[in-house]
């Protein structure tokens, strides 16, 4: 098996709040090794999402999404959430002539979900993003983490349920703290940051869960 089958894998180690629409965006001034904020990047993203009828890939913690937009545009299968972080790994897009059409789970995607679902996958709900992303670099240009501003816009494609709100994600980058100390320092000063601003912390633990009413 070619290491595209496996599919590009990384390690995602976040901290999501919930903010209100007139939210203003935190000072990150204080969060450790940070000296300043990247110009804003505004991202639109598309993403749908896909399950068994029986919910197997829900039950195991797993989200198989199609996402358009922004730099990691493609296949993503997301593993459970752990105290680490959680895993992602990637696949590219290939060729779709309709966005909206219903997404057909490609071989390889479908591969590494064998042990926990088999097709047929059917719609599962829909989730768009008004992202706006900030780098926040170190004195060398590092990219310490990644901010985003979300305004986000679901559909429960099972119930036919439409919600909306706005979240912020903050992502260690590849300059990130490297032990466990230093990264709670540093999501310790995230989090003031953002309490000081009127965020909070997050109702439910991903969009996809949100858009399900979890």
């Amino acid at each position: 098996m070619s290491a595209a089958s496996h599919g590009a894998s990384s390690v995602e180690v976040e901290a999501k709040f919930d903010v209100d629409d007139v939210t203003p965006l935190p000072d990150w001034s204080a969060l450790p090794g940070v000296v300043r904020v990247g110009d804003a990047e505004p991202r639109d993203l598309d993403a749908r999402y896909v399950d068994t009828s029986d919910a197997a890939l829900a039950r195991a913690g797993v989200a198989v999404r199609r996402r358009h937009g922004g730099p990691d545009e493609g296949w993503h299968v997301k593993g459970p959430a752990q105290a680490g972080g959680r895993t992602e790994r990637q696949w590219p897009l290939g060729e779709i002539a309709d966005d909206d059409a219903d997404p057909e789970v490609p071989p390889a995607v479908q591969d590494a979900v064998a042990p926990i679902a088999a097709p047929p996958f059917t719609p599962l709900a829909r989730v768009r993003n008004n992202r706006t992303a900030y780098a926040l670099l170190d004195a060398d240009g590092g990219e310490v983490a990644e901010f985003v501003d979300d305004r986000v816009r679901a559909l429960d494609e099972r119930r036919g349920v439409e919600s909306a709100w706005r979240e912020w994600e903050v992502e260690l980058g590849p300059a990130a703290p490297a032990d466990d100390e230093a990264r709670a320092a540093f999501f310790a000063a995230v989090e003031a940051a953002v309490f000081a601003a009127g965020g909070r912390h997050a109702a439910s633990g991903s969009k996809l869960a949100r858009a399900l009413g979890h």
